[in-house]
């Protein structure tokens, strides 16, 4: 450990002064930044439009397949709910074709 770093954390104990990053992880600072599509993300923009256009949910599953969510784990549940819900459109559109045609 660094221990120019834990004495001057010591110095500011009073609330003034807060550490960013931990010592020992450097990578904590790495998700302060807001994700992208307005804040919720890749996986959740593409859900809730995927009402509208299905073909989105489709695109978030390759992703969500291409391991994309390792670039940024706050992800991986938006993308995993555009997998199950292509899914699920999947076996209704199989469905409702089946029965039209048959």
């Amino acid at each position: 450990m660094d221990q120019a770093l834990l004495k001057d954390a010591k110095q500011h104990q009073k609330g003034d002064y807060v550490l960013v990053g931990d010592i020992e992880h450097g990578q904590l600072g790495m998700f302060d930044k807001p994700l992208p599509c307005f804040g919720c993300g890749i996986g959740w923009f593409s859900f809730l439009l995927g009402f509208f256009c299905p073909l989105l949910w489709y695109y978030a599953t390759i992703l969500y397949f291409g391991n994309y969510y390792r670039k940024d784990p706050r992800e991986r549940a938006g993308l995993a709910a555009n997998a199950i819900a292509a899914l699920i459109f999947t076996i209704a559109i199989t469905i409702t074709l089946a029965v039209i045609l048959f």
